[in-house]
C-alpha cells in the first residue's frame, strides 16, 4: 500500500472525497445523531458538496482511490482572529490504526503553519476521533456548541497551540 497525501484536484478525486466523506458518516456516526439524519446524508449529497467546495481540500490516496481527506483554513468566524481551523478529516475505517490520519493531519497542519494557535470541533461522544486529537496535542478549551443532527448534540472546540 502506497499511500500518498496532496491537494484535491481532479474530478475523480473530488468524488472520491465525497465517497469518503458518506461512508465515513454511515461508519463512524450511527450512534452519535439521529437516524432520519445519517440517512438523509446520502452519497448524491455528499458528492455535491464536494463538488461545491473545492478549496483547501487535502485528500489521501491508496492507488487511484481516496481514502481520506481533510478540510482546513481560517476559523471561520471572527470570534478567534489569527487562528487556524481543521474543518474536517475523514478516513475511511478499513485504512484506521494505519498512520494515514496522522499524516493526513500533519499536512494540514503545515498548511496552516502561519497560524499559532489551531482549533477544530469534535461531537461529544466521538471517543475514537477525541483520542486521535489529543494524541496529537490538541487540547478542550470548553467551548461547546449545542446542534442538532436529527437528536441534539453537542460539538466540543479542540485548541492546538503551537
Amino acid at each position: 500500500m502506497e499511500i500518498c497525501i496532496k491537494p484535491m484536484e481532479t474530478e475523480a478525486e473530488i468524488l472520491g472525497k465525497g465517497y469518503v466523506h458518506w461512508k465515513s458518516w454511515q461508519e463512524t456516526y450511527p450512534t452519535l445523531v439521529g437516524e432520519d439524519y445519517l440517512a438523509a446524508m446520502t452519497l448524491e449529497k455528499c458528492q455535491k458538496t464536494a463538488l461545491r467546495w473545492r478549496d483547501n481540500i487535502l485528500v489521501a490516496k491508496d492507488g487511484e482511490n481516496v481514502v481520506g481527506f481533510a478540510g482546513y483554513g481560517a476559523y471561520r468566524d471572527d470570534t478567534m482572529p489569527g487562528c487556524g481551523e481543521v474543518y474536517a478529516i475523514y478516513l475511511l475505517a478499513e485504512y484506521h490504526g494505519q498512520g494515514i490520519g496522522y499524516r493526513l493531519m500533519n499536512a494540514a497542519m503545515e498548511e496552516l503553519r502561519e497560524y499559532p494557535k489551531i482549533a477544530l470541533w469534535v461531537l461529544r461522544g466521538n471517543t475514537r476521533a477525541i483520542r486521535f486529537y489529543e494524541k496529537y496535542g490538541f487540547t478542550f478549551d470548553g467551548a461547546e456548541l449545542e446542534t442538532t443532527l436529527g437528536i441534539p448534540c453537542t460539538e466540543q472546540r479542540m485548541i492546538y497551540q503551537r
